[in-house]
């Protein structure tokens, strides 16, 4: 199976938003205003950069990447990346699809300069801690924040 990592192009915006919608909901429910959002593939590529892992087959996995500027970005600084959204396809589970999506993520970063990139996750988001972790990412608990009630999430920072 050969991967490709690049830039969503637009037919494909309805896939990754299902997609990334999909893969939230395989770690409890998501409703609401949140429900929207991971389907607003279009919008996120429009304010952000939308990545999508691909193989023969179709979509892997996707990211959407928040370069300084970007209305999607919830912790960065002006002098940091960020990134949200990242989501794999059940089939591609345990592929290191998310590892794939998260150093592209990072090399991102430092094609732009930047000397830092940030993330949040939510708290039960176990397997993408471990991602986060193994690759150097470290808890930034002075940015932990809870957008609405009962949804808590964590801060990661990775200096490079």
């Amino acid at each position: 199976m050969t991967t490709e990592i690049r830039q969503a192009s637009p037919e494909e915006y309805d896939a990754v938003g299902e997609l990334t919608f999909e893969a939230y909901s395989h770690d409890g429910p998501v409703r609401g205003e949140y429900a929207v959002t991971l389907r607003a593939a279009a919008a996120r590529a429009a304010d952000g950069e939308l990545w999508v892992a691909v193989d023969e087959e179709g979509l892997l996995g996707t990211v959407t990447y928040c370069p300084p500027g970007s209305g999607y970005r919830e912790i960065g600084l002006d002098h940091e990346g960020e990134f949200r959204m990242l989501g794999v396809a059940g089939r591609a589970r345990g592929l290191g699809i998310g590892t794939a999506l998260t150093r592209r993520c990072i090399e991102r970063t430092r094609e732009l300069g930047l000397p830092r990139i940030v993330l949040s996750t939510a708290v039960s988001m176990k397997t993408a801690h471990r991602i986060y972790e193994r690759l150097g990412f470290k808890r930034l608990p002075e940015r932990d924040w809870s957008p609405i009630p009962g949804i808590d999430l964590y801060a990661y920072e990775l200096d490079l």
